[in-house]
């Protein structure tokens, strides 16, 4: 099996449309086209992750983090990032990182904290706009269910926790076919009049290509009538963080607690307790501070996240409770999911989780 086709199943998973500008998620050593050997699956792909991998026998690592996130103008080995590129290279392995287009994805790192804590009713807490377009097309009243099929098993028609959705409105189609055409209905040189469906219908637009690929495919006219149109709405199912609630309420020290045993915590950094019940928690894997207003403006009684600085605490205002869980203990459990994705789509394919150790942060006590 091609390194590509684990890529593929990866970014099904988060597509690559939905990094930050500023993320440099990808392929970052290796060629998409070698044979995988196995895949080591990591939060960080530091030397000793590469290192680990060669030992084992697999020429894949897939990362959370980026190795290489900004330039790099040297490789001498003087720090630990051209450490690992250099390894990476010398041994022939391929990393692979998925990094902010995992954070912003519903199933993706935040929903696996989620999990830890067995939150129910989620949802994205800054839903990302511009993600979104709409297919206008005229099809056939006899050819319409075939069409909407096609675009439904082609990613459209998704709206929030709905499937499968569009809408459709009779109307009177007219054309004329000219010198060298093959009509699907009529006859050249005779202009013709054709009940139609008019079908409008939304789908993500990094699905784009592929949806009109299925449209021309699907569609029985030689000429296929359609409109794109990019959309301001906000994408439900994309975006940065997530609130969910509790089961059922708890006191602030019994959430701490609940909290530190979930993510196997020594220490939690948090403002002051509001001494009330905590029944709505917002969270953000890794450094989420830019949600807190998002958090507070949402109702949130508690805000997971990593990274918070001394001043942004005060930002709480007495409105919630922020707790800084560590940016490794937070994004633990991408591993899993990592794992769980390639494991569910490669069964019989050696995926391993890291046995290193990749948290450069330890807590004295």
């Amino acid at each position: 099996m091609k390194i590509s086709e684990i890529i593929k199943v990866l970014e099904k998973a988060a597509p690559p449309s939905y990094q930050e500008s500023y993320d440099n998620a990808g392929l970052l050593t290796g060629n998409s086209g070698w044979q995988c050997t196995g895949i080591v699956c990591s939060l960080d792909s530091t030397e000793a992750v590469i290192l680990e991998a060669k030992a084992k026998g697999c020429n894949l690592v897939v990362t959370h983090h980026p190795i290489i996130f900004g330039g790099i103008k040297k490789i001498n080995g003087k720090n630990y990032v051209e450490k690992a590129v250099i390894a990476a290279v010398k041994n022939d392995i391929a990393i692979y990182a998925i990094h902010t287009n995992l954070d912003n994805v519903m199933a993706g790192v935040n929903n696996r904290m989620a999990d830890q804590l067995g939150l129910i009713n989620r949802e994205i807490l800054l839903p990302k706009s511009g993600q979104l377009m709409k297919l206008f097309t005229f099809v056939p009243i006899a050819q319409a269910d075939q069409v909407r099929s096609a675009l439904f098993e082609a990613g459209a028609g998704h709206i929030g926790n709905y499937s499968e959705a569009s809408f459709n409105a009779r109307g009177t189609g007219t054309y004329k076919a000219g010198e060298g055409a093959n009509p699907f209905i009529g006859e050249i040189g005779k202009g013709h009049t054709e009940d139609e469906i008019k079908i409008e219908i939304i789908f993500p637009k990094y699905l784009k290509n592929n949806i009109l690929s299925v449209l021309f495919k699907s569609h029985p006219y030689e000429e296929v009538a359609y409109d794109l149109v990019a959309l301001a709405n906000e994408h439900q199912q994309v975006g940065s963080g997530l609130i969910g609630e509790l089961h059922e309420p708890l006191t602030e020290e019994i959430f701490l607690n609940k909290t530190k045993k979930a993510f196997g915590l020594s220490v939690i950094r948090h403002t002051n307790l509001q001494g009330k019940q905590v029944k709505k928690i917002a969270l953000c894997g890794g450094a989420g501070s830019f949600l807190i207003s998002k958090a507070v403006a949402a109702g949130a009684d508690f805000y997971l996240t990593a990274d918070v600085k001394y001043h942004e605490f005060f930002d709480a205002n007495d409105q919630l409770v922020i707790a800084d869980i560590g940016h490794w203990e937070s994004e633990q459990y991408t591993i899993d999911l990592l794992f769980d994705i390639l494991t569910l789509n490669f069964p019989n394919f050696a995926v391993l989780k890291t046995g290193v150790r990749t948290n450069p942060v330890y807590y004295f006590s």
